[in-house]
């Protein structure tokens, strides 16, 4: 059973029809939000009720904006692992610290979740093909959900985009261009393009539905933290949509009984060379400027203009959040790290949490008593480090080989 009641515009509250293909406000171009009768879900499901269902995203289904009877598009996205850092937490002096990681799903990012929720309910209006800007996990993502639906999509990324995204989005039979500039040049073009061949937009929040698909990451962190929520969670912050998703899950829980208390400190972070929301953060802006010549390894965080900057410079205020810039230099750092302690290979993207909390931790900005998340939003695999040791050559015999081994092994 469906339980959405309209959708809205999230600056000016203007209604929208759910039963029509949507993208943003028709009256001032912002992006919209799918809302639900709140109080007639409350009394139709229980948390108990979800020890029963299967894993995955749609577990949560009476939040979701699915049609009664519709069949999601997927391939198992969702119920990714919170995963404990002890070995971390130590090194920094917490006593809590944990990881959403998102690297566990189809796709090996979080993009899988909004992707498959958008293009099963553009399949359902009707959608004809998709057409998507990436920086590249998001088009690889949306190439191989089209393919699960059965219908064609385009791809239009920067050069120089990681080449695991490029070949997951061919290997699905999608059309990829390659161009000039940033992911926002490439909005531009998805922008004009789409109208004229009757193809689907699927830009970051131009669209109401991979908000949906990103908000089941608070849905799952409550269930996974006992129905609470973390002290303090860091978000990677690209074009945001879970930055702006997960506090909405939230707050849909907590209208429904099912969570108490104060949301989490959010905190964005970006890398120093593509700062849009830190930059209006510190300046106390109500939205977000364009950034010039964005500049970082992590392909995720070059989002020069992201579309929905108000909503996210609101949720950081509205949760007494922040916002923190790191280098390429910490942010690599922190991947090496967080692998050497506790075995996991995550993105850049993500890494780049690891390292604003040891900014944060370092300037007295969380306590160690918080208990706080993580949200690794990718697999370290789909973008690796440009430079990395080199491993150790052995020639010889098998005498000399194992003897070199032992030799270099051994505690000095």
């Amino acid at each position: 059973m469906s339980f959405v009641s309209h959708v809205d515009c999230t600056a000016c509250g203007q209604r929208h029809d759910p039963k029509r293909v949507l993208t943003v406000c028709e009256r001032c171009g912002q992006m919209l939000a799918v809302r639900y009768d709140l109080e007639r879900l409350k009394s139709a499901i229980t948390p108990n009720d979800l020890t029963t269902r299967p894993s995955g995203m749609y577990r949560f289904r009476e939040l979701t904006p699915l049609d009664d009877g519709e069949e999601p598009v997927t391939l198992g996205e969702g119920s990714t692992p919170l995963l404990p850092l002890p070995r971390l937490a130590s090194h920094l002096g917490l006593r809590t610290l944990l990881a959403k990681d998102e690297g566990q799903n189809p796709t090996g990012t979080f993009k899988a979740r909004g992707l498959g929720m958008a293009i099963t309910r553009a399949r359902t209006l009707g959608a004809r093909g998709f057409l998507i800007p990436s920086a590249g996990n998001a088009g690889g993502a949306a190439a191989l959900y089209a393919a699960r639906a059965g219908l064609p999509c385009g791809v239009i990324v920067p050069r120089g985009t990681p080449e695991a995204a490029i070949a997951e989005a061919l290997i699905a039979g999608a059309h990829v261009f390659t161009i000039e500039g940033s992911i926002a040049t490439a909005g531009r073009i998805v922008g004009k393009a789409s109208p004229r061949i009757g193809w689907f937009d699927l830009s970051t929040l131009k669209e109401p539905y991979r908000l949906e698909g990103k908000k089941t990451m608070g849905l799952e962190l409550a269930e996974q933290l006992g129905w609470s929520m973390p002290d303090v969670l860091l978000y990677p912050t690209g074009g945001g949509t879970g930055l702006v998703g997960i506090p909405k899950g939230y707050e849909e829980l907590r209208a429904m009984g099912w969570l108490h208390g104060s949301l989490p400190r959010i905190i964005s972070v970006q890398a120093e060379g593509c700062a849009p929301v830190v930059k209006a953060w510190r300046e106390g802006a109500e939205t977000t400027a364009a950034w010039e010549n964005p500049v970082t390894d992590a392909p995720g965080l070059r989002v020069p203009s992201p579309f929905a900057g108000r909503q996210m410079l609101r949720v950081l205020r509205e949760t007494h959040g922040d916002a923190v810039a790191v280098s390429e230099n910490a942010i690599q750092d922190a991947q090496r790290l967080l692998a050497r302690l506790d075995g996991i290979w995550t993105a850049p993207e993500a890494a780049a949490t690891v390292a604003a909390l040891i900014d944060l931790k370092a300037r007295g900005a969380v306590s160690s008593t918080d208990r706080i998340v993580l949200v690794l939003t990718g697999a370290g695999i789909k973008n690796p480090p440009p430079t990395l040791p080199a491993p150790t050559d052995l020639t010889g015999s098998d005498d000399a080989i194992v003897a070199e081994v032992i030799s270099r092994l051994s505690p000095r």
